[in-house]
């Protein structure tokens, strides 16, 4: 007996999954064009003969080619994030409000970009046998600030953010921090609702920014008892100390990267006609190599994720005991998201970073334990 819901569901992810494969296999085509053709050393010719400054050189070829792939990319990226979703029902933003986050996102990205590859060059220059692991600190390093800047910094251009409103509901989710003895500076709301259908609830920030933010979309719809056990399930990744297994795992990634490129680089530059990454007409070749070895550690990175998103589950359950509040959570989340309860296990392997919903909802029951 088919399931309606179950089958929308289905075909939302079977299409997202083939968007995600496209973007990825277009992004890399078009890299190997603009690499093997040439075009990337004639745009670095050009660029040198107006100045010989890499710092200046580096966010003039970074902004010229993101701009090039943006306009490239739009009409995939225009369907599977904008046509695809209201296609579905999950979102009632205005092609304005769209288009806006896309300036916000690409400058946001562009600004990180140009840090990383600059300080990339920097340090290629200077340490000439040793720029493999130190770059590797340095980005790392990077990516903790972004996460203790996020929550003040990013997240506010997108949503408006304020303090939760629900003083009953507040109370609770602080009182629940002092009960596992996670320090948070307080709980606040976004109007996820401007943008997106979709439920979404997070626990983020490092240090004095750490805060719950509840998406107005899931705080207007579920009960206090589900809010307080997705909450507790945020709580327990911080108590088990998930956050720093995964930067860790996340940094021996980035390190391997690039030792990889270090030991690997000469013979693939030649196939370029490109000498040394020192050269910027060879950075298309450093985005190939990370986006490759990307797909590679993403079913690894996946599967410890799933790993400890099972074990927070399992805390989350033994610390509030709403095991029925985590089932009727789970079954209004899949639906409101549209999430894939069953996939195919190569779906599941190279896709998930989350233990499938009817997986959760099947431990969930089979903890006899949870009242």
């Amino acid at each position: 007996m088919t399931n309606p819901e179950r089958d929308r569901a289905k075909k939302y992810s079977s299409l997202k999954y083939t968007f995600n494969i496209l973007d990825t296999a277009y992004l890399l085509a078009l890299l190997l064009i603009f690499t093997g053709f040439g075009i990337s050393r004639i745009l670095a010719h050009r660029l040198l003969n107006l100045t010989a400054n890499y710092y200046i050189i580096v966010p003039l070829y970074l902004l010229i080619i993101s701009i090039f792939y943006y306009a490239l990319s739009f009409p995939l990226n225009f369907y599977s994030s904008y046509i695809l979703e209201h296609k579905f029902c999950l979102s009632k933003q205005k092609i304005q409000g769209w288009l806006k986050d896309q300036v916000k996102a690409g400058t946001i990205y562009y600004i990180i970009s140009v840090i990383l590859i600059a300080s990339f060059y920097y340090i290629f220059k200077h340490f000439k046998y040793s720029w493999w692991w130190v770059v590797s600190i340095a980005w790392i390093f990077f990516s903790l600030i972004l996460a203790r800047l996020a929550p003040i910094v990013i997240i506010p251009l997108f949503f408006k953010y304020k303090k939760l409103s629900h003083d009953a509901l507040r109370v609770r989710i602080m009182n629940l921090a002092n009960k596992m003895r996670v320090k948070i500076l307080d709980v606040f709301e976004i109007d996820l609702s401007s943008k997106t259908l979709k439920a979404n609830a997070a626990f983020v920030g490092i240090g004095n920014t750490r805060r719950v933010i509840l998406g107005d979309t899931l705080k207007d719809k579920y009960s206090e008892d589900e809010i307080e056990v997705i909450l507790a399930h945020e709580f327990a990744h911080y108590k088990l100390k998930h956050l720093l297994k995964l930067i860790l795992i996340n940094s021996l990634a980035t390190i391997l990267a690039f030792y990889f490129i270090f030991i690997t680089r000469d013979n693939i530059l030649s196939l370029f006609g490109l000498s040394s990454l020192s050269d910027i007409a060879a950075l298309p070749v450093l985005i190939m190599y990370l986006v490759v070895f990307g797909i590679m550690m993403q079913p690894f990175q996946n599967y410890i994720s799933r790993r400890l998103e099972k074990n927070a589950d399992k805390m989350a359950l033994s610390v509030t005991g709403l095991k029925g509040a985590f089932v009727s959570m789970m079954e209004k989340l899949s639906n409101q998201n549209l999430a894939d309860r069953s996939p195919r296990p190569l779906i599941k392997f190279f896709f998930f970073d989350h233990p499938p919903v009817d997986e959760r909802i099947n431990m969930a029951k089979e903890c006899a334990t949870y009242v």
